[in-house]
């Protein structure tokens, strides 16, 4: 493992791992002095299952969920979310509920949108957001103007990272807090310490992950 990584447990459960790694990275909206990889949360199916069993709790006698909305590429935990909320026996408010599970799709103008056919499971229905990553909540802000616009009820935003305690008024619920990751810091482009100390970029943050350069 690279000297500047090491893993994080979740402290729901020690078996949801992330990898994070000091450094100088660019995301599409901040710089920030830590990576966190959550590649393995999103691709192995029991890491996956754990986050929604975890995730899931703090909706179970919440309000009712119709429909999930799954951002940077957690769909396989949305659906699990779905399958735990809904679970018979479970004593959710969801219980027995064919929860649906959608991505929206990004125009040429960075905007997020949905198909004809998919419009339908948004509007005048309770959305819950499921997210990888909140650094400023710039991009979960996007999401819920999208929401607004298709006519949905928010209900919930779940999140594996957060560095943002709510947003519209909604608590974000996440599995990871900067209070797992002490020294996390994230800063506006042109306000970044790192910068103005001539320290290189390590890497370019995006949805999938980062890139070295």
């Amino acid at each position: 493992m690279n000297p500047n990584s090491w893993e994080v447990s979740c402290r729901y459960n020690k078996d949801i791992k992330l990898t994070v790694s000091r450094g100088h990275f660019a995301t599409s909206h901040a710089h920030v002095d830590h990576y966190m990889s959550l590649t393995a949360i999103r691709t192995h199916h029991k890491m996956a299952k754990l986050s929604a069993q975890e995730l899931a709790k703090n909706y179970m006698t919440s309000s009712p969920v119709d429909t999930i909305i799954c951002l940077e590429l957690t769909q396989t935990i949305g659906a699990f979310l779905a399958m735990e909320l809904a679970q018979s026996g479970n004593r959710s408010v969801n219980e027995n509920h064919d929860i649906c599970v959608v991505t929206p799709e990004i125009n040429s103008n960075s905007q997020l949108m949905f198909s004809s056919d998919v419009q339908a499971l948004i509007q005048d229905k309770n959305i819950l957001v499921l997210i990888s990553t909140v650094s400023t909540g710039r991009s979960l802000n996007r999401a819920l103007e999208c929401i607004t616009y298709y006519g949905g009820h928010l209900v919930g935003v779940a999140a594996l990272f957060s560095a943002v305690e709510e947003s519209a008024g909604i608590v974000i619920r996440s599995l990871f807090t900067p209070d797992d990751v002490p020294d996390y810091h994230s800063y506006q482009s042109n306000e970044c310490p790192l910068c103005q100390r001539g320290r290189k970029l390590d890497g370019l943050v995006t949805m999938s992950g980062y890139t070295r350069i």
